[in-house]
């Protein structure tokens, strides 16, 4: 359905970026945004929260007043409003504001509203930023195709650190701080991982020994996640190649941003117009 008179016009600033009011609406979101999350750093530094308190509070409150109106504006206006409501940016804004009213009841929950740092992603759409956007996609792409092969990984990995968690149990036992073999699961994952806190360490020879093949056999599968991902954004690469065709000498193999045919110099069409937000 299209959109009339007042509707239409806060749809134009609220929703688009081709207009001055649209753009300079846009550019004054993300400033507040980040005022407000940087609000929410500062009250978590005591010596700040203590001596600014009251004006922080009633600052939280206003930044939260203002994402509220703007949140209600942008389903009024918005030309699908289901659509709108259940998108991504859709429930970014909404968990925008949700921290601030759980916090009347939760205490301590008006932290979460670092979130509203996501709603910077606007600025990509709004500095014309696509090429940006794309290959962001073309990377959500690869880890969404490569998501079988990654979870097989993990849950490989999963069954060694409850393998080595449990000889660790029965080797160390709990005077050496291996409680259960839950526990000993998560000194497993922490050795694997080569982060290892030192919270819990062996103190036999066995069980040292065992340590030490853990942390090889972390450094030698550390990579492969990475192995399998690289193999899909590189597969992910030739389809996008193989699609972008030069409209002169019908050859493809040209890369996403190409402005010019690679083989005859012939300007190459856009296969992908800027994204516009949901309204």
């Amino acid at each position: 359905m299209a959109l009339t008179g007042r509707r239409k016009w806060l749809n134009e600033v609220i929703f688009g970026t081709d207009t001055p009011a649209g753009k300079g609406f846009d550019v004054f979101l993300i400033w507040a945004i980040l005022l407000s999350v940087g609000l929410v750093l500062l009250v978590s530094v005591e010596g700040i929260a203590g001596r600014y308190g009251r004006l922080f509070f009633w600052l939280e409150w206003f930044f939260t007043g203002l994402f509220t109106v703007e949140y209600i504006l942008r389903i009024y206006c918005a030309v699908d409003r289901r659509r709108y409501i259940f998108s991504f940016y859709g429930v970014v804004d909404f968990l925008a504001i949700l921290p601030s009213y759980v916090a009347l009841a939760f205490t301590g929950a008006s932290y979460l509203l670092v979130v509203r740092l996501l709603r910077v992603l606007r600025i990509f759409r709004v500095l014309k930023l696509v090429r940006y956007l794309r290959d962001a996609n073309l990377l959500m792409r690869s880890l969404w195709q490569a998501r079988r092969k990654i979870m097989v990984f993990y849950a490989s990995v999963l069954v060694m650190c409850i393998i080595f968690g449990a000889l660790m149990f029965m080797v160390e036992g709990p005077h050496s701080g291996f409680t259960s073999i839950p526990k000993s699961v998560y000194w497993a994952i922490v050795t694997l991982t080569t982060v290892g806190y030192g919270d819990i360490t062996p103190h036999t020879p066995l069980g040292q020994a065992i340590a030490s093949l853990t942390m090889l056999v972390g450094y030698s599968i550390i990579a492969v996640p990475t192995g399998i991902v690289t193999a899909e954004l590189a597969s992910e690469i030739g389809r996008e190649r193989s699609v972008q065709r030069c409209d002169n000498c019908s050859r493809a193999g040209h890369d996403r941003d190409a402005d010019y045919c690679r083989h005859c110099g012939y300007r190459l069409e856009e296969l992908d117009t800027a994204d516009r937000d949901l309204g």
